[in-house]
This record gives C-alpha cells, structure tokens and sequence, in this order.
C-alpha cells in the first residue's frame, strides 16, 4: 500500500500544505489530552486534522480543544477538525497520514494493526498489547509495510535515561549483574453497581475484543472530567502498573541491558497481592523476578524507589524521573528523591561516552521523533518490535504473578518451554468482530 507523498520543506517552505502531517487523534481523553495532542501541535510540519472517540461527549471536547489551539496560535477562527466516533471510518480518509493511538491498552493492538493496514503511520500509547499473542501480530504486520511506528515510552527521549543506558553499556560500572526496577502498584476499590450507559456513549465498541460485562462508570473513564480513569485498575483491560509503569522502566531496563530486542529466559514471583474487595482487580505490592541469557538478574518491585538500579561489578547507577509520582500508591513521594540520576561513584557521571564507544540515537522529543521519522523517511526511536519485546517482558512478570511459579521462556521462539498453563495465557478469547488477526 502506498504512503503519502510529503514534499521536502524546500520546495513550497516548511508550512506549506502539500508538507503537513495530518494526524489523527484515536482517543482524545486524559492522556491524549494532556500528552499526545499538545505532543504533536507544536511541530508546525503536522496538524491534527481529526480526532476520534467513542463517548461522543470526549469527542467534542477533543475537537474543541484542538480547533482553539490553532485559533490562538494563528490568531484567526479555525474549525477544520473533523470528528468521528468509530476508527475505521476514520481511517478510510486518504488525507490522513498518520494516527495517534491513545486508547486503553486493551484496544491498541485492534486499532494497531487496522491503521497499520490502511498506510497510516502510527504513534501508540504504552503498552503495545493486551496479550503477548496479538503484540506479535501486530508487530509481523506493521513490519510488511512502510509505516513509521513509534511506542509511547517516552524516557528514551530522556537524557538522563539515555546517558544511563550508555554508561551501563560502555562498561562503567564493570560487567552488569543486577538491575532493580521500582514500579509502584494500585490501591483497591470501585464501585461494582451496575449504572446505565451513558447517552452518545458507544460500550460496546469500547469493550473490542474483551468479555460483555456491564457498565459502571468506574469500569471506564469518569463522566464528569478527565481524571485517571478505572479501567486501568481492571485486569479485563491491562496488567496494572506491571505494564502501565514496566513499558516505561523495563524498556529503560532493556536498553541498558542490551536486551532491548529479546527477553528473559526464566521468571518468578517472590510474592504478590492481588486488589479484592472492589472493582479493581489488578495488583498492589509485588516483587517478581527475571533471570537474562546473559546471567544478569533483574528484580522489580513496588519496594524499591520508582526507578532503575544498574549494579555491576565496580559500581552502581540509579536513572529515575526525579521526585515525579505517579500514583499515591507510589513509594516515590514528591520531594523525596529530586535526583534524576545518580551512582556509587559521582566521577561516573562525568564520565564522557567517547566517538567510538557505543551511543544512542539522541532524541529530545518523543513526538517529534516520530514525526521527523515520517518526514524524512528514517526510523524512530521506538520501533514496534522493540515495543513489543518491552511489552512481552511486563507481561511474563504478570503471568508469574498469576500462576506464583517459576516459567521458562524461549525468547527468540516467543515460547514458554513445555508448559501448557502458562502457554495458555500468551493470549485471551476475544470477542468476535474485535479480534486482532
């Protein structure tokens, strides 16, 4: 399928019409809102030209919010968003480049691959998948074509998280042995009593390919304004903080590990909690494990601070976003831990990574990475199978957690090794007319 043509900036000059990324916004609530859409709008190469959304009601607010952004930028009227409430239809318009997927995690890899397969670029919130099963679809069908994709984990636009991984990868701590990873977990609660759906509310569409339960707004996403929404408590749509949080520091973790396209070959949990009582179902305290094909350890937990610990055998680094919290659950209190990066030895940190030694792409800008990658035909910093290998790696941590057993994993075969129970689990049974295939 052919991609659209973007003529160079030299040509009609860099806001010229016939060298715009029009995007597209697929899910315009609170992470949209406050990341991706703000994200993209301040690169004068793209504009968002439609938004799309199943509440009819986040929708409007979406195209609002968007058509008064340009208004006060150009200092003139504009309403040229287009709105729609289902994102096939929207992804049928020839004149949109590329999408924001800021859906819930359950719905990504569905709409994943349908824009995938309609030439669109893609930018996609973490996690890439619900399952392992249909993050490995989607990454074997984007990987046919010529879509530039990009996964929300942004820390790889960090310096801090950057320069970390460098220093681990060019030796200065010594040969890598363990790495910590602190993720916080998620409270109980939610109100179970069934509420009826809210009028210009499609649920059925929201649910995709998970079970028919019934509506209560604490399942969803609040009516009345934007705050975190309950789904990402409910193990129907997520894995909890192990992905929402992991696709964050595993990746991290991976990139200094030098295991950013692999995986571990064994898992366990040491202890967990799952939340009772309420709605929320996901987990709370958790300590699990991961044993490398290279014999390093890792270690995550909502025990240690918010963050990655690299020890190896002549010293330590600990890279973070500082006192940033991402939940009250969080064991990161604001105010507690202001360094971003820290080590055993401060001269680590002064350490220059030399011209031959190993480096990163440098990005400072996660969006605009993405976009940049359309506009001059090169890769992003966050390619899908990379994705899909950070995605993978949260979610044996969450099989562990259910079965609270060992697992063999076979990274380059996707594979655990002779076990049916945990094979089981590589997937879910989805709903007919919302399957990822």
């Amino acid at each position: 399928m052919g991609l659209p043509s973007i003529v160079p900036a030299s040509v009609f000059g860099r806001n010229a019409p016939s060298n715009r990324i029009n995007v597209a916004a697929i899910g315009t609530g609170r992470i949209s809102r406050g990341h991706d859409m703000p994200g993209v709008w301040k690169h004068d190469f793209a504009q968002i030209t439609a938004v799309c959304d199943v509440d009819a009601r986040r929708a409007a607010d979406g195209q609002k919010l968007v058509n008064e952004f340009y208004t006060k930028r150009d200092g003139k009227p504009f309403d040229g968003v287009k709105v729609y409430s289902d994102y096939r239809e929207l992804l049928l318009n020839k004149d949109i480049d590329a999408v924001l997927i800021s859906t819930p995690d359950h719905s990504h890899a569905m709409i994943g691959v349908a824009a995938a397969r309609a030439g669109k670029h893609i930018y996609m919130q973490k996690p890439a998948s619900l399952t392992i099963a249909e993050g490995r679809v989607m990454t074997d069908v984007i990987n046919q074509t010529a879509v530039k994709f990009q996964i929300g984990s942004q820390q790889r636009s960090a310096e801090q998280f950057r320069y970390a991984a460098e220093l681990v990868r060019n030796g200065r701590i010594g040969d890598l042995k363990n790495v910590y990873v602190g993720l916080p977990g998620d409270p109980p609660g939610g109100n179970k009593n069934e509420m009826p759906v809210p009028a210009g509310f499609d649920y059925n569409m929201w649910l995709g390919s998970t079970p028919d339960v019934f509506y209560t707004e604490e399942r969803v996403h609040p009516q009345k304004d934007y705050s975190r929404p309950g789904w990402l408590r409910c193990e129907q749509f997520g894995a909890g903080m192990i992905t929402g949080w992991g696709s964050h520091h595993i990746d991290s973790a991976h990139w200094g590990m030098g295991m950013e396209r692999s995986g571990p070959v064994e898992i366990w949990c040491e202890k967990v909690e799952f939340n009772t009582g309420g709605l929320w179902d996901v987990h709370g305290i958790f300590r699990t494990g991961a044993r490398y094909k290279n014999g390093v350890l890792m270690t995550v937990s909502n025990e240690f601070p918010n963050g990655i610990k690299f020890e190896g055998t002549k010293g330590w680094i600990f890279v973070s976003r500082g006192d940033y919290q991402a939940t009250s659950s969080d064991p990161t209190k604001p105010g507690e831990q202001a360094k971003k990066i820290d080590a055993s030895d401060p001269k680590i940190l002064t350490s220059v990574i030399g011209e031959k030694e190993f480096h990163f792409t440098v990005s400072s800008d996660h969006h605009g990475n993405w976009l940049e990658a359309i506009r001059d035909n090169k890769s992003t910093i966050a390619p899908v199978d990379e994705a899909h290998r950070s995605c993978s790696a949260c979610l044996l941590h969450h099989i562990s957690m259910k079965l609270k057993r060992k697992l063999q994993w076979n990274p380059e075969k996707e594979q655990f090794v002779n076990d049916a129970e945990a094979t089981a689990m590589l997937s879910r049974a989805q709903r007919k007319g919302f399957e990822v295939k």
